[in-house]
């Protein structure tokens, strides 16, 4: 898919379609689905709003972990876009966030049509233990995934360059990560493009 055809497909009509707190909710697997996780506070959902050129496609908030539920929004009728809880940090009970934890972790090992889950980093921090720990599930569940560099504007060229090979080293032995290490900012829109077109990619048969 080219970059114009991929630009379309995100300007075009993106609908919350549910969330889901449960297995057994889950919407029929009939469209490619592609996941975004990250730590609580990564900006996963400022991304997601930039991404489909929306201002409040997905809740953002000061509160890391505000996230609670499996989010699904149907892009276009060709692609599924799917809100993960953020990991590392939440203002609720031990109990509900192994809930959405042990939720989340379901939905990665089995999910039919999953396509790819975005793993987002905040490019001031690198990649930190519990980032490592999901790559690892995601390794053992041969669930490709993908590492997106987020915030770039808060770091200069040089050092988002730095952190972006310093992944890319970090993953070279993981089987199931994608060896391009992407670059984003919500704020200035910048590598929305190339993943925008890599995304759309993952509709075609």
């Amino acid at each position: 898919m080219t970059e114009e055809e991929a630009r379309k497909l995100f300007a075009g009509p993106c609908d919350f379609l549910l969330g889901v707190t449960s297995i057994a909710a889950l919407p029929d697997p009939g469209l490619p689905e592609v996941a975004f996780a990250g730590r609580s506070n990564v900006g996963k959902s400022s991304l997601l709003n930039a991404l489909t050129n929306r201002k409040a496609l997905a809740r953002t908030s000061n509160t890391p972990g505000r996230t609670r539920e499996l989010n699904f929004f149907d892009l276009g009728g060709e692609l599924r876009l799917v809100d993960l809880p953020g990991y590392g940090y939440a203002k609720a009970s031990r109990t509900d966030v192994e809930g959405w934890t042990g939720l989340t972790l379901d939905y990665l090992k089995g999910r039919v049509g999953l396509r790819r889950v975005c793993v987002l980093v905040d490019s001031r921090h690198g990649l930190k233990p519990v980032d490592a720990g999901t790559m690892d599930t995601l390794d053992e569940a041969a669930v490709p995934y993908q590492i997106v560099l987020t915030k770039i504007d808060k770091v200069k060229p040089t050092a988002a360059e730095g952190v972006r090979k310093a992944v890319a080293g970090a993953i070279v032995k993981r089987p199931a990560a994608h060896p391009d290490v992407l670059l984003t900012s919500s704020q200035t829109g910048e590598g929305m493009e190339e993943l925008r077109t890599t995304l759309a990619a993952l509709t075609e048969r």
